[in-house]
């Protein structure tokens, strides 16, 4: 067994760092990211690796430079939002989690960029740190398949067991005997973050797009000025200009809860209001007492 430090902050890296205590691998230090406030109160909180640390008894740290200085033969990255100096990776040799068959994706939002692009495969690489952005040499992977309607959360929280077992089974001979790995090969593609503009649902797009951006989570629009979350969305064929919207409706009208979209529609599931709780589209669609609205800032009839 070996003793390692542990970097990262979220979720999927707390499922790592107890898999690595539960084989048997000695943590001698988390680095993770500061606390910081969670919704629009002051309070600021732990994050999951943190958290976790604290409950398996391992000493926690922010600073990266605390890493070189825990005599540790190896560090362990998962998640962890910042790029390692080619000084600390000199010191202290690293390995990298990262979800995704690289050199597809690299950066910093992978399984979001594959739901995006409608990937329907991506996995889990244990990788060589290097200073540079995901370019190490591949130690091991796993494939994965990506469910037609799969959400980003569900399909990271697969992808966190995958590399969590991975990682074990990896460094299950020691450090000494860790695989020299296989250099990357292939058109690297890059996962940068999904900004807020990119999760409002633009209705003149095709709605197996918009199925996609639903699928991150945090899919917005508008009605009347508020924000409406849309939760859960399935696309569908839609009818012509004659069918049930009328001729010239634009894209984000809605009848029943289907909204006409540049291409097919998107048949609404869950949503939430501003200021309300998740429910269910048809009981949503029930308290507008209007056959047809329209959604989101799109042009009118022309």
């Amino acid at each position: 067994m070996a003793r390692l430090v542990f970097l990262g902050s979220p979720a999927p890296a707390a499922v790592a760092l107890r898999a690595l205590v539960g084989a048997g691998h000695e943590v001698a230090l988390v680095v993770t990211r500061p606390d910081a406030r969670r919704g629009r109160g002051p309070a600021r909180r732990a994050n999951p690796v943190k958290e976790a640390a604290a409950e398996l008894g391992v000493a926690v740290t922010h600073r990266l430079e605390d890493a070189v200085a825990a005599d540790a033969e190896l560090g362990v990255v998962v998640a962890y939002g910042r790029i390692v100096p080619a000084a600390v990776l000199a010191a202290l040799p690293m390995v990298n989690v990262h979800f995704s068959l690289l050199p597809r994706w690299r950066g910093a939002a992978p399984v979001e960029r594959a739901v995006l692009a409608g990937d329907t495969e991506t996995g889990v690489c244990v990788m060589a740190l290097e200073e540079t952005l995901d370019t190490g040499p591949v130690l091991a992977r796993a494939r994965v398949g990506i469910g037609a309607h799969e959400h980003a959360g569900e399909l990271t929280a697969r992808l966190a067991a995958v590399g969590a077992e991975l990682l074990v089974d990896t460094l299950r001979a020691g450090v000494a005997s860790l695989p020299a790995g296989v250099a990357q090969s292939g058109e690297p593609t890059y996962a940068e973050k999904v900004t807020a503009g990119e999760l409002r649902l633009a209705w003149e797009r095709p709605a197996a797009e918009l199925e996609r951006v639903v699928r991150l989570d945090r899919a917005w629009t508008t009605l009347d000025g508020e924000r409406l979350l849309v939760l859960e969305a399935r696309a569908v064929p839609g009818p012509d200009d004659d069918g049930a919207w009328g001729a010239g409706a634009p894209p984000g009208s809605v009848v029943g809860c289907a909204v006409r979209t540049g291409e097919g529609a998107l048949e609404l599931v869950t949503v939430q209001p501003s200021g309300r709780r998740a429910m269910p589209a048809p009981d949503w669609r029930r308290g507008l007492h209007a056959d047809v609205v329209l959604l989101g800032d799109v042009p009118g009839p022309r």
